[in-house]
């Protein structure tokens, strides 16, 4: 009998806990705005209502079974020309309307496929794949030295490189 109740106030004690956590959790979430708070890890800030993938290896999984291209940014926090460009791609309504339209990722650290630094692993960079997971070396920014790299005045260019990216998808698959 001391065991059966021992049992009895133990399921007791956690449907109580639990009842007073998710109370807690109502709490708070009634003190924060109305509009529902994403997640903002995947996106780092890039466009925090776009769906971010979480690695090289889903982004390239989901750009061959979505037939979507795949934008990699490469980038730092620290960088402050990173955070240049991100503050353009987040604010530029035309780019983040176009950016639903690709799987995308951004990294803060280099992956090993050499394909995604074919001119070095300088940030920000920004890197277009196509389903069949072919790194679109030929759109480029406007830097001969650095291929891949985007100003915040480069904007403009950006957008028309997603374009190209999604044109060429069509044309040739």
């Amino acid at each position: 009998a001391m065991e059966k109740s021992c049992v009895s106030v133990f399921l007791l004690l956690v449907a109580v806990s639990c009842a007073l956590a998710k109370d807690v959790g109502k709490k708070e979430s009634k003190d924060t705005t109305a509009k529902p708070k994403l997640p903002q890890t995947l996106s780092r800030g890039w466009g925090d209502q776009l769906i971010w993938t979480q690695t090289y290896e889903e982004a390239l999984f989901r750009a061959k079974s979505s037939n979507k291209p795949l934008m990699i940014i490469h980038h730092l926090d620290d960088c402050p020309h990173s955070q240049a460009l991100k503050k353009v791609f987040a604010e530029s309504k035309e780019i983040q309307k176009l950016a639903e339209k690709f799987i995308l990722l951004n990294l803060v650290y280099e992956t090993t496929d050499k394909n995604l630094s074919p001119d070095g692993q300088y940030v920000p960079r920004i890197l277009f794949i196509d389903p069949t997971l072919t790194v679109r070396a030929d759109i480029t920014g406007r830097y001969s030295n650095r291929l891949y790299a985007y100003e915040p005045s480069d904007a403009s260019l950006l957008y028309a490189n997603m374009q190209k990216a999604l044109k060429l998808l069509k044309t040739e698959l």
